[in-house]
């Protein structure tokens, strides 16, 4: 996909953004292509390398972020992008890398799709910030709008607009409390829900997220997800009787935590960073079922499943669920950092006013790219790619799988697929080559991530846009590598 019309070139003397001190790299690029910071250069959409992964400017980037970053910020590949479009990211070393992660999940149209950046671009000469709680502007209402149009359900609904996946969390939790007078939440197991103190609460997995960081908040409890692979391996019915899996947890809910004091169950349709877990049809519709039946609101945190990802605008839609609440994020602004909740009327207005908001909430920068985004998402029928990335890519690792006992599962939504790698005698987790894979990927131009629990599953989250050809190519080299291993 070419990004020839990107906008209009800006005039010879116009003014231009000058970069403190660029690296000689970034100085040659923008020389050699005047129109780049304007987002109208064009990407050829091919896997091209020219130098060792990685090369030697990021290499010398790399040894600068060591010495100006904080050693808690994590780095999946040591590669510094450029720019990104398409399928396509470019590191300073002038290498194209296949892009199978989304910047996780979030460069769903592609990153800088031509409509956001029209739109970014217009809005930036307006006015870049009043804050929507002291001069409010028509941009947050706008989404607010679309939103409440797109979430599942019949009912008037209302959104309010945050900066982050964890802000809508928090703020969801903040909701269910002030509607039903009560205090515990429940998550589940491989849950991973943000990293502030409540959201680290929420989240399973201890490390990298939680360790080390507590105490956390109080009154938040944990009951079993369903599993369907690793249930089967004990239970066969319970891995494809979703209805008894959800029993099995809402027998937990009532014994440690009780109907009565719980506010709200939050659970993601299929988990993220848990290694994307599908669960069994007809858990998730007899969870809501039964907070309807007991006062508990339903949060379905969509952070990453959500805008048009999964094949549906929201993955709820896939079991024909009306969640209470629903977190959404990443997706929804082609990168720029905005979040929502979005929910029934009568429980998102259950808050006091000025019980909640932000100072950058909504921006009206991040309002504007979210508009072109979802514009872009139904104009250009990426719901039906989505469904399309899914055949292909199930198609493709499926016929891996029946020849390779190391593949335990393969699963997952539209653009939204993992695979779960074991040891073929036992089925325990295989982090060991998952990790190797991934290495081996990543050095030989091609993006992809690592999730689950016990560290060993290999997520792929293309951008809708990315052409078959480029995501059969990127597929070609990790299933090559894995022959390898």
């Amino acid at each position: 996909m070419c990004a020839a019309s990107w906008g209009t070139p800006p005039p010879a003397d116009s003014p231009r953004l000058e970069l403190t001190d660029p690296t000689p790299q970034r100085a040659s690029r923008l020389a050699s292509s005047p129109d780049r910071l304007f987002g109208v250069s064009a990407i050829e959409q091919s896997r091209h390398i020219v130098t060792k992964i990685p090369g030697p400017a990021s290499l010398e980037l790399t040894k600068r972020r060591a010495a100006a970053v904080s050693a808690g910020v994590g780095m999946t590949m040591p590669v510094f992008a450029a720019r990104a479009a398409g399928g396509i990211v470019e590191d300073v070393d002038g290498n194209r890398l296949i892009d199978l992660g989304s910047g996780i999940a979030v460069t769903t149209i592609g990153s800088s799709a031509p409509r956001v950046v029209d739109a970014v671009s217009a809005q930036v000469a307006d006015f870049t910030h009043t804050c929507f709680m002291v001069t409010p502007y028509e941009e947050y209402v706008a989404v607010a709008e679309q939103l409440n149009r797109l979430a599942p359900g019949s009912g008037q609904k209302r959104s309010v607009l945050f900066n982050s996946g964890s802000e809508a969390v928090e703020n969801a939790v903040k909701i269910a409390r002030s509607h039903t007078k009560k205090s515990a939440v429940v998550a589940f197991d491989h849950a991973y829900h943000g990293r502030t103190n409540l959201t680290m609460a929420l989240t399973a997995k201890s490390m990298p997220y939680k360790s080390g960081f507590g105490p956390f908040a109080p009154e938040i409890y944990r009951a079993p997800l369903s599993y369907p692979y690793r249930d089967g391996l004990i239970d066969k019915e319970m891995a494809t009787d979703g209805e008894l899996a959800a029993r099995r947890a809402i027998d937990i809910i009532s014994k440690q935590v009780g109907a009565d004091n719980l506010a709200a169950i939050i659970v993601e349709p299929i988990q993220g960073e848990g290694g994307f877990i599908v669960p069994a049809e007809g858990f998730l519709p007899a969870l809501l079922r039964w907070c309807r039946e007991n006062n508990v609101v339903f949060i379905a945190d969509e952070v990453q499943t959500g805008i048009a990802r999964t094949g549906a605008m929201f993955a709820c839609e896939h079991e024909g669920i009306e969640p209470d609440l629903i977190c959404i994020a990443k997706g929804i602004a082609d990168g720029l950092p905005l979040s929502a909740v979005t929910g029934r009327a009568e429980i998102m207005d259950a808050a006091h006013t000025s019980g909640l908001g932000g100072t950058y909430g909504g921006n009206p920068l991040a309002c504007a790219a979210a508009l072109a985004t979802l514009e872009t998402i139904e104009a250009d029928g990426l719901i039906e790619r989505a469904r399309q990335i899914e055949r292909l890519m199930k198609d493709r690792l499926h016929a891996v799988q029946a020849s390779d006992d190391r593949i335990g599962d393969v699963r997952g939504r539209g653009a939204m697929i993992a695979v779960e790698f074991v040891n073929p005698d036992d089925a325990e987790p295989d982090a060991k080559l998952t990790n190797a894979l991934a290495t081996a990927a990543h050095a030989a131009g091609v993006i992809v991530l690592t999730a689950g629990t016990f560290g060993n599953v290999v997520r792929f989250l293309p951008p809708l846009t990315i052409t078959d050809e480029l995501l059969s190519e990127g597929l070609d080299v990790v299933t090559g590598l894995l022959g390898a291993l």
